[in-house]
């Protein structure tokens, strides 16, 4: 193995570090523009920033007197949860948490990407010297030290190899993303607009369907009013977990970003485990995170068999037991009309979250067992094909991440084109 072409350098040596600032949220013409205004949530998941969950406008930007980032810019989180790496390909501006570096001529961007994330055991070395909130300042992040490939065109030879992998992952998320709004939109025609197949294959409330009263207003006769903790379609889960041998992962609210697993890195055992590592995951239950605010969420299905055998769930979660009703109650959970009544419902004085109780008057609505089984087998070839996607990627991502130390450390040789 050859490490000789290899090269000590300091991240400041690889470009420009910018530390980003939020402009005032009490302005109201600083936000609702088209600048992306980027924070540790959005760069858990892709590699590429393609959408945030905020934007700025102009003034927002001359506010805070800070660059606009252009395309090629690498963000990495350095307060809270450190060592989430994101590429921007947008015009873009980054909170505090993030530190970004803008590589100049001598890095290719994507290798400055992946260098990034192949510091994650640096960067949580230095988490875990914090006693409060993790921090990497900005001296901090630019004094650290990474070893490099000098040479350009081995840079982009690795880099190539690795985004060929993530460029799958992320096209896999695009689709995935697309079928469930595909089952969301049945779900609106069928479970709110009512326009579901009647006997003659008509939509139901336009064909004249029979609507009575309701507390949710008015349903097709025959339905009922149920409620999300306890019903004939689902069943609140209670905390407890059985005894088992070994080591499993623990999944945290953290590791989690709206559908997507993002982290499998906590390893437990039964008798050395947080005390909120103590939620069973079972077959056809779907679980949300309870803080408010945070759209955090799995689908467990009799296809899931590693989270089943192989996970514990945090407390933070709760667990939802579904009766011939996994793809309805998951469409339902993950729908925004679900984000609103459960934020309605959260209390506290510092974290507010919603409690047990509070989750057992979601009022659900609870459709005859034909439109039901309809809708189930209908939406059912979706969310096989997203599994599959999910796994799909589950394999990739650690194909991923065991080429890449491999690569970075010279340890596999990488073909160059001349």
């Amino acid at each position: 193995m050859r490490y000789d072409e290899l090269f000590k350098v300091r991240f400041d040596e690889l470009g420009k570090i910018i530390t980003g600032k939020t402009p005032s949220t009490k302005v109201n013409q600083y936000w609702d523009g088209k600048i992306q205004f980027i924070t540790p949530k959005d760069i858990q998941i892709n590699k590429y920033v393609n959408e945030t969950d905020r934007y700025i406008t102009e003034e927002g930007l001359n506010s805070i007197n800070n660059i606009l980032l252009g395309e090629g810019a690498v963000a990495v989180s350095c307060i809270g949860n450190i060592g989430y790496v994101g590429k921007i390909i947008h015009k873009a501006v980054t909170n505090q948490q993030l530190n970004t570096i803008i590589p100049n001529q001598y890095y290719d961007s994507d290798y400055v990407y992946y260098l990034m994330k192949n510091s994650w055991s640096l960067f949580k070395s230095l988490e875990n010297q914090s006693t409060t909130v993790s921090i990497i300042n900005k001296s901090q992040f630019s004094s650290l030290e990474v070893s490099v490939f000098k040479e350009k065109k081995k840079q982009k030879a690795i880099a190539n190899i690795l985004s060929s992998l993530d460029d799958k992952i992320e096209l896999n998320n695009k689709i995935n993303k697309n079928l469930e709004e595909i089952a969301q939109t049945l779900y609106k025609r069928w479970f709110v607009d009512f326009e579901f197949p009647n006997e003659n294959g008509e939509p139901y409330k336009s064909s004249g369907g029979e609507m009575v009263d309701s507390e949710l207003g008015l349903i097709p006769k025959g339905w009922k009013i149920e409620f999300l903790g306890s019903s004939r379609l689902t069943k609140l889960m209670k905390s407890g977990i059985l005894r088992f041998d070994g080591s499993k992962k623990y999944i945290a609210t953290a590791d989690v970003s709206d559908t997507s697993i993002t982290s499998f890195s906590t390893k437990i055992t039964f008798d050395e485990r947080p005390s909120r590592a103590n939620m069973q995951p079972k077959i056809n239950s779907v679980w949300f995170a309870k803080m408010k605010d945070s759209r955090k969420l799995i689908r467990v299905s009799e296809n899931s068999s590693y989270l089943l055998s192989k996970c514990i769930f945090s407390t933070g979660f709760a667990g939802i037991e579904t009766i011939n009703s996994l793809n309805y109650i998951w469409t339902y959970l993950i729908s925004t009309d679900f984000d609103e009544t459960k934020n309605n419902l959260c209390n506290g004085t510092t974290m507010q979250a919603i409690n047990n109780d509070n989750i057992k008057r979601i009022r659900i609505l609870s459709p005859n067992i034909h439109v039901l089984k309809m809708y189930e087998d209908l939406v059912q070839p979706l969310f096989d094909l997203v599994e599959s996607n999910s796994i799909q990627n589950d394999k990739l991502a650690k194909t991923r991440d065991e080429l890449l130390p491999k690569l970075m450390s010279g340890e596999i040789e990488v073909p160059i084109e001349e």
